[in-house]
């Protein structure tokens, strides 16, 4: 019996302990079994159409956080709309690539700090390939770091960091310069599921990511964009019904109908789709209200980092 009473007294004494840790839902105020999603537009400041997209997502659609990428002509164009939007929620989108034929941007670092991420045009490497074939992850750390840098230079309230087309996401050496981005400036980073991370031979980066202070979605929607096609209304509404309890990011290319995007990028047909899904779509509406789905973005995780890291 006095075994039996003592062991009572330290499951007792050390409850706290034994007590499962709060979910990231929970931890944002809301129930443990709620749906959240955050439905990030990435590529602002990349053109007008893409702007526009972003602009007209988040005033009369579902689009509820965005990246801008400070690469590229028209980025002060969005940062102006930033600074006359504070209720907007806005982070910045690495970019260490260059991607279109007949429209290109550099580094904002200076290049001869950042030499083996330029083509001998001058612009950054064309693909992902080309960024680790020629690529020093030292160099990417110092453009990323000047990219948010400007960001905050222009006053802006930054709430998060992603990366353009996966570039720091995708190779061991990238993901520790964006994870040490994401530390030394506080901020919340898009990360991939924790099946996805396995599958990708990274099993421990959320928990070593935790274990940082640092704050990130429950599931990101990546490897079911394998079977993304035409049928972009049909996809998204499937991919909202198939949406876990918890926090889950989905991204966009939303953009506006231009010339200009018709003619510099081949997948416009899709961004002009998503924001039309994303805007007008009755079938999605009512599948995030029939799920009674929470709508959130990147600030309420933003805003959970920074207390936490107070104490």
């Amino acid at each position: 019996m006095k075994t039996l009473f003592k062991f009572f007294l330290i499951l007792l004494f050390f409850q706290p302990a034994f007590a499962q840790e709060k979910t990231l839902a929970e931890k944002l105020g809301y129930k443990k079994n709620d749906i959240l999603l955050i439905i990030n537009n990435d590529d602002s400041g990349m053109s007008y159409a893409s702007n526009q997209g972003t602009i007209e997502g988040m005033e009369n659609g579902l689009i509820s956080s965005s990246t801008i990428m400070f690469n590229c002509p028209w980025s002060l164009d969005i940062v102006n709309y930033v600074k006359q939007h504070p209720d907007k929620h806005f982070g910045v989108h690495l970019t260490l690539t260059s991607e279109w034929k007949n429209y290109k941007w550099s580094s904002v670092a200076s290049s001869n700090t950042v030499s083996s991420l330029l083509d001998p045009n001058g612009y950054l490497w064309k693909s992902v390939e080309e960024v680790y074939q020629h690529g020093d992850p030292e160099h990417a750390y110092l453009e990323g770091k000047a990219q948010i840098e400007k960001a905050l230079h222009y006053g802006l309230p930054i709430t998060h960091i992603d990366s353009h087309m996966g570039t720091f996401q995708l190779k061991p050496a990238y993901i520790e310069k964006y994870v040490q981005l994401a530390v030394d400036f506080n901020l919340p980073l898009r990360m991939a599921s924790q099946s996805t991370l396995a599958k990708y031979g990274m099993p421990n980066l959320r928990r070593d990511c935790a274990k940082k202070g640092l704050v990130f979605t429950d599931y990101m929607v990546y490897e079911e964009l394998a079977n993304y096609k035409d049928d972009v209304e049909g996809f998204w509404l499937k991919v909202i019904n198939d949406l876990k309890p918890g926090v889950t990011e989905l991204y966009l290319h939303a953009s506006k109908d231009t010339d200009d995007l018709r003619v510099f990028t081949g997948s416009w047909k899709k961004r002009i789709a998503e924001l039309e899904v994303f805007t007008k779509s009755e079938k999605i509406k009512a599948a995030i209200k029939g799920r009674n789905i929470h709508i959130i973005s990147y600030k309420s995780l933003y805003d959970l980092q920074q207390r936490q890291n107070k104490k």
